[in-house]
């Protein structure tokens, strides 16, 4: 267990290396962009070492995963962030133990959240997924509401009971005007983000960039990146 804490305890160490100096090239405080680290695949035991080591915002994308690692770690001081495409017969589940939705994308789910939220007696954070190789109204490939979608959405969460609008999501995305082009898609969810602010001032919440590209997430505003890989390393293979 001492080699696997000093292992991502060195990886840790490396990403905070690149949040700072992207921070910096930025002109932007290292306190404006919070680490959120995707734990999916990797165990509880992860998730308390790296709890251990001042980590306080996790991720997970699949509930089946996601509720029994949280349930073991429920002593651990985190924030959990579900981020995967969430089906309406998973959002019971969710909520017992999800601090904040990222992936938001429907009427539906909005409705399915807020019916279980109140159930449980907890406010969920929401943000709204953008797809942005959807066009203005369609969806996209890993889900998500194209950018014409965004104000019915975010005015459906803010009036639902048991739901706080946070802000907005976006994956880079592999196809379209803006696949291959990180900074640009991000970019452009900041332009989102300001037209949502405008009538939403407390959805400050921009959460974009991974692994790879989190230097151009930051250098475009985002306040919030999601990071697995480079803390955890190299996901096993599943099936």
């Amino acid at each position: 267990m001492t080699d696997r804490r000093n292992e991502l305890a060195g990886n840790l160490a490396k990403v905070e290396r690149r949040i700072a100096a992207a921070c910096a090239a930025a002109g932007r405080a290292r306190e404006e962009v919070t680490l959120i680290v995707v734990t999916k695949t990797y165990p509880a035991a992860d998730v308390r070492t790296l709890s251990e080591l001042g980590v306080r915002h996790t991720a997970e994308n699949r509930d089946q995963e996601a509720a029994p690692k949280a349930a073991e770690c429920a002593d651990l001081p985190l924030t959990w962030h579900f981020v995967g495409q969430l089906q309406t017969n998973k959002v019971r589940s969710v909520v017992g133990y999800a601090d904040v939705v990222q992936s938001v994308d429907r009427s539906r789910l909005v409705t399915a959240l807020s019916r279980e939220a109140v159930q449980a007696e907890r406010e969920i954070g929401c943000l709204i997924q953008v797809a942005l190789d959807a066009g203005e109204n369609g969806r996209g490939e890993r889900g998500g509401v194209g950018p014409g979608g965004i104000e019915e959405l975010a005015d459906l969460v803010a009036r639902s009971e048991g739901l706080r609008l946070d802000g907005l999501m976006t994956v880079a995305p592999l196809t379209g005007e803006y696949a291959g082009r990180q900074q640009a898609a991000f970019e452009r969810l900041m332009d989102l983000s300001t037209g949502l602010r405008a009538a939403h001032p407390a959805a400050t919440m921009v959460s974009a960039g991974m692994s790879g590209d989190l230097e151009q997430a930051v250098a475009a505003g985002a306040t919030h990146v999601r990071v697995g890989s480079a803390v955890l390393g190299v996901r096993p293979r599943l099936g």
